[in-house]
């Protein structure tokens, strides 16, 4: 289960990552919360709104972003977007502490935020297979997720009692602050120590080159529309358990707290089974997407919180489950120079959607209700995850390997 970390520099990425990510899971359940019922009267739109400017940049970036992690060492330009969103943590903490934030301030450093993480989104992705051999990336990147849904477990939580106790500020400084701890990681690493790949040369029409590359893998094209659907109208959590916790079930920022730790048990024993495995399988990448949607559709139909909560524990299992099965194949497939900008393009489908799905699920949990705004997009990725599994059956959807590192892709079906 734990065999990426023999390496040492693994070590040091996974550590620094958890305190990073615990801060980032704070920020986000504070970020909601301040929109949500500081400065605005529970305007669930404004909260989408939110959202999708901190994805918006991806969108439109993110495949230049994937040249540039391609083209560069990855390492130092980790280092540069991780200190540029630390600030912008910083000064949303400081305009909160002081009580000068506006809505329009979130909206402008939501977006910030979102230049810096659209650069370091396929710069990190594409890092973890230069940490660890070929062997142990499918360990490693089920570890990475383990990491980031044990700090989904402790995050909200704990930004939920000091929402509670001292209010939102202080939620955005520990996370600024937080941000050191993968600096130090990253600047302690045996860079000698590390698997990286050929730099891509500097050339005319790379992007399109991607593109091209991605166009003529069909089992990738499969994967991304999977991603794009699911991450669009299902991954907006943040979203539908403050609709949820607030509009539906009368509840405080400690039980919507509550809700993002509850939904990471799932998540957290998804990436621990995954990690345990160690092998990529399709099915549980299609099974993943089918889970998660009808774990959702259920949710939208139970009568009280604690039977709503319960059914975030599979919903976590198989939006977690299905990420893997994701990120795995590309970091294993995928030929090393094309892997910035083939994961630039998964990170935009999964994410860069979210502008689009994040202020329509607001608008009908406004309009229609919350129960609805949890249906519908769990419906969706129900649907993805029934054409997927419709193609599986019929032999149209199988990953094709053109990753020449020591190793081959392990068991496809």
């Amino acid at each position: 289960m734990f065999s990426a970390l023999k390496s040492p520099n693994y070590r040091l990425w996974v550590a620094g990552a958890l305190v990073s990510n615990i801060g980032t899971w704070m920020q986000r359940v504070a970020q909601d919360w301040l929109v949500l019922t500081v400065l605005t009267d529970q305007n669930g739109t404004a909260v989408g709104i939110t959202t999708g400017l901190q994805f918006l940049p991806i969108l439109f970036i993110g495949a230049w972003a994937g040249l540039i992690a391609d083209r560069y060492d990855k390492r130092r330009l980790l280092m540069i977007t991780q200190t540029a969103m630390g600030l912008t943590a910083l000064i949303l903490g400081l305009l909160v502490v002081t009580e000068t934030a506006e809505l329009w301030h979130v909206y402008v450093i939501a977006l910030a935020l979102g230049v810096g993480s659209a650069f370091d989104a396929p710069a990190r992705q594409a890092f973890v297979s230069e940490v660890v051999a070929k062997k142990d990336i499918p360990n490693a990147v089920a570890l990475n997720s383990a990491s980031f849904n044990l700090a989904r477990l402790a995050g909200p939580g704990v930004a939920g009692l000091i929402i509670a106790w001292v209010g939102t500020g202080p939620a955005f400084l520990l996370n600024a602050a937080s941000f050191a701890a993968v600096l130090f990681g990253i600047s302690r690493m045996n860079v000698a120590a590390l698997y990286r790949a050929e730099p891509t040369p500097r050339g005319k029409r790379q992007i399109r080159e991607g593109l091209a590359y991605i166009a003529g893998r069909p089992d990738l094209i499969v994967i991304l529309t999977m991603a794009f659907l699911v991450g669009t109208f299902g991954f907006n959590f943040q979203i539908t358990n403050a609709m949820m916790a607030t509009s539906v079930f009368g509840r405080g920022p400690t039980e919507y707290g509550v809700l993002g730790s509850i939904t990471a048990v799932g998540t957290l024993g998804a990436a621990l089974w995954a990690a345990r495995r160690g092998r990529f399988r399709l099915r549980y990448l299609v099974g993943g997407a089918v889970v998660f949607g009808v774990a959702g559709v259920a949710g939208a139909l139970m009568p009280s919180f604690w039977w709503y909560a319960l059914t975030l524990v599979p919903v976590g299992l198989g939006a977690v489950t299905f990420l893997n099965g994701c990120n795995t194949s590309i970091q294993l497939s995928v030929a090393p120079q094309y892997r910035g900008r083939v994961l630039a393009v998964y990170m935009a489908v999964v994410q860069g959607g979210t502008p689009i799905g994040a202020p329509l699920i607001g608008f009908i949990g406004d309009t229609l209700g919350a129960r609805w705004a949890v249906g519908l997009g769990s419906g969706v990725a129900l649907l993805a995850g029934a054409w997927a599994l419709y193609l599986v059956l019929r032999g149209r959807f199988v990953i094709r390997d053109d990753n020449p590192a020591t190793g081959s892709l392990p068991a496809v079906k």
